[in-house]
C-alpha cells in the first residue's frame, strides 16, 4: 500500500467510524486518526493504518475526510493540528455539522494556504454509515465535489450538490431541527399520556399504527418504548448543539426559532442531568426541570 495514495479519515465517532469502516471494505487504503486512540482499533483490524496524530494522517493524502464533533473540534483538529501538514492541493471534505457561518469561514482560511474545502453533510445514522446508504449534502467548488465523488457515492445512496459553502450546513440543521423537534413533541406527548393514568405501550403502539409516525419517529418510539437509549444512534449532546447552532443562526438573520429554541432547552437539561451520550429520545424519561439555561446568541 503506497502512502501517497491513502485516503486519510480523521475522527472516529460512531459516525466517522461507520464512514471509515465503509471506505475501508470498499477496498480504499486508508489512514485513520482519533484522539482516543482505541476508537481507531477496529479500523486497524480491518487494514486501516493508524496515525498517532492527525498532522500524521493527513501529510501525505490527496483527500481528507473530517468527521468530527462540533466547531471546536474543528478549531483544534483542523486548524490547530492538521493545517501545517496538510499540502496545497489537498481536498478536505468535511462531513461535521458546523454553522454555516463557521464552514464558510473554515473554508476561506484554507484557501489562503492553498488547501480546499468542501461541506459533505450526511442524513444517517451509524449503521447506515457502515453500509454506504448516507444521504449526502454536499456545497462548495464544483471540482472539489466531483474530485470527491467515488469517495461520496461509496458512503452515500444519494449525493445532492446545494450550492456555496454553507448551503450544505443550512440544510443539515433543518433536517435536525425538524427531527429535534419531533423527539421532543413525542417525548411531551409520552408525559401527557402517562399524566393521565396511561400506559405509554398502549400510546406508542397506536402512533406507530397512525399516519402520523414516520421511519424515525417510529425508530425513536421503540427507543422510548423500551427504555432504551444505547447505543446512541444521536447523542443527546449532539442534537443540543446542533438545535442550539441553528437557533443561534436564526437570530443573526433576525429570525425566531422559539419552537427549536424551546426543544434545545429539553435537550439541554438532558445533557446537565448526565444523559448526554445516550440518544436524544432519552429526553422522553422524566426528570427534575433545571430552572436556568445558557443565554442564547
Amino acid at each position: 500500500m503506497s502512502h501517497d495514495r491513502e485516503l486519510a479519515f480523521v475522527g472516529l465517532g460512531g459516525m466517522g467510524a461507520g464512514m471509515a469502516r465503509c471506505l475501508r471494505a470498499a477496498g480504499y487504503p486508508l489512514v485513520v486518526h482519533n484522539r482516543t486512540a482505541a476508537k481507531a482499533a477496529p479500523l486497524a483490524e480491518a487494514g486501516a493504518r493508524v496515525a498517532a496524530a492527525s498532522g500524521e494522517a493527513v501529510e501525505n493524502a490527496r483527500i481528507v475526510v473530517l468527521s468530527l464533533s462540533d466547531q471546536n473540534a474543528v478549531e483544534q483538529v483542523l486548524f490547530g493540528e492538521m493545517l501545517g501538514y496538510l499540502r496545497p492541493g489537498t481536498l478536505v471534505v468535511d462531513t461535521s455539522t458546523l454553522s454555516p457561518a463557521y464552514s464558510a469561514e473554515a473554508s476561506e482560511r484554507l484557501a489562503r494556504v492553498g488547501v480546499r474545502r468542501i461541506e459533505a453533510c450526511v442524513l444517517g445514522n451509524p449503521p447506515m454509515a457502515q453500509e454506504g446508504k448516507l444521504r449526502i449534502f454536499t456545497a462548495g467548488e464544483r471540482s472539489g465535489v466531483e474530485e470527491a465523488h467515488d469517495v461520496l457515492a461509496t458512503l452515500g445512496q444519494e449525493i445532492r450538490y446545494v450550492g456555496p459553502v454553507g448551503a450544505a450546513s443550512t440544510l443539515k440543521l433543518a433536517f435536525n431541527l425538524i427531527l429535534g423537534n419531533q423527539v421532543a413533541a413525542l417525548a411531551e406527548a409520552v408525559a401527557f399520556v402517562e399524566s393521565s393514568g396511561l400506559d405509554r405501550e398502549r400510546f406508542l403502539a397506536a402512533l406507530t399504527a397512525s399516519g402520523f409516525s414516520s421511519p424515525t419517529l417510529a425508530f425513536r418510539a421503540e427507543m422510548v418504548r423500551n427504555r432504551s437509549y444505547e447505543p446512541p444512534q444521536f447523542r443527546v449532546n449532539l442534537m443540543a448543539k446542533d438545535l442550539r447552532l441553528a437557533v443561534d443562526e436564526a437570530d443573526a438573520r433576525g429570525v425566531g426559532l422559539a419552537v427549536t429554541a424551546c426543544a434545545a432547552d429539553r435537550f439541554t437539561e438532558a445533557v446537565r442531568a448526565g444523559d448526554g451520550d445516550k440518544d436524544a429520545a432519552v429526553v422522553a424519561e422524566p426528570r427534575s426541570p433545571v430552572a436556568e439555561f445558557p443565554p442564547r446568541g
